[in-house]
């Protein structure tokens, strides 16, 4: 394991005013978002529907890496370049979700374990030489009754630190993401507490696997009200639950967080992220690694015809640019209507 190249490939995904667009959706996730405008989940408009996000003029400028799904490391650009080989031309450094999704904890109704680690190993070599230099695990927890259990909690983090380590051994770095899920009625104190509990058995079990902190990525939810809440807590206590329970719980080598944005409306994701690194600096970058929050806008543009490929291309560069802002606590609300693409 070279942690110094680890180190330096983790680094360079939390530069200066960029982050990481997640681009890995399953085939089901982006069957749900092609549906919500009316276009058909084929494989050449899923390859079309990428290959306008990665040619997007400019957004090498914020986007430091890109999260590929398995069927998207593989495809080519519309000139036949492969994905990652576009992306590296750009600057951008290619990724890969690995996990095979969260599936039922058995004897634990309603929560979930997420699998994937058979075969992970010869996976992740793989990968590598398909052009990926980091990879992406996902855990989910939720809020609620009893939950999550210490039995969620610890076996999550006891597969994303196999994960980690089989990730540093293959030389990919890993973005560790236990997500605590933000749907229901919780108030921020109980977010707050879950997100610390996933957190504290993460970093544990990671130490324990003997994973070199210096060359991971944490993914994160941050710390909200439940999004059905009566009362949910505004930006500025957002930012104070979330900085606070961090402080206590990620250690200060690791270097970076890339927050992922959950079920947050686009300007919700980044005036969060905003506020985050307006109270900087931290011990670690505060950056982002957004899905929907980032292609929202370009899918709805889109409606999957090429005469509206630039017009989407606008419309992600545009929210690339207000989350490279967001990074320096240097965004406002007032960017949404000033900032042309």
């Amino acid at each position: 394991m070279d942690i110094t190249a680890l180190n330096a490939t983790a680094k360079e995904l939390v530069a200066e005013g960029k982050g990481i667009l997640a681009a890995d959706e399953s085939d089901g996730t982006i069957k749900k978002r092609f549906d919500s405008i009316e276009v058909e989940s084929t494989e050449d408009n899923r390859r079309a529907y990428r290959d306008l996000l990665f040619t997007a003029p400019g957004a090498e400028d914020f986007i430091s890496g890109v999260i590929l799904f398995d069927e998207t490391l593989r495809q080519s650009s519309l000139d036949g370049t492969p994905f990652p080989k576009v992306l590296e031309s750009k600057g951008v450094i290619p990724g890969i979700k690995v996990d095979k999704g969260a599936k039922p904890l058995a004897l634990a109704e309603g929560e979930t374990v997420t699998e994937g680690l058979d075969g992970l190993r010869e996976r992740l070599a793989e990968y590598g030489e398909l052009g990926a230099r980091f990879a992406k695990w996902r855990a989910t927890y939720s809020i609620g009754s009893d939950v999550p259990s210490e039995y969620c909690v610890w076996t999550n983090a006891h597969a994303l630190a196999r994960y980690a380590a089989l990730c540093q051994e293959a030389g990919l770095v890993p973005i560790v993401e236990p997500e605590v899920l933000q749907d229901g009625e919780h108030t921020l104190e109980e977010s707050s507490k879950a997100t610390g509990r996933a957190l504290l058995a993460v970093f544990q079990e990671l130490h324990d696997q003997r994973v070199e902190l210096g060359g991971i990525l944490l993914k994160p939810n941050m710390v909200l009200s439940g999004y059905s809440a009566s009362s949910r807590a505004g930006v500025d206590e957002v930012a104070e639950a979330t900085l606070e329970c961090f402080y206590k719980h990620v250690p200060a080598s690791v270097p970076g967080i890339v927050f992922l944005s959950g079920g947050q409306s686009d300007e919700d994701a980044t005036a969060h992220l905003n506020a985050l690194n307006a109270r900087g600096p931290h011990p670690w970058q505060l950056s982002f690694s957004y899905g929907r929050a980032l292609q929202a806008p370009a899918l709805k543009a889109w409606q999957g015809k090429p005469e509206n490929v630039e017009a989407a291309q606008e419309a992600y560069l545009k929210r690339a640019r207000l989350n490279g802002a967001a990074r320096s606590g240097s965004y406002t609300a007032d960017m949404e209507q000033a900032v042309a693409a």
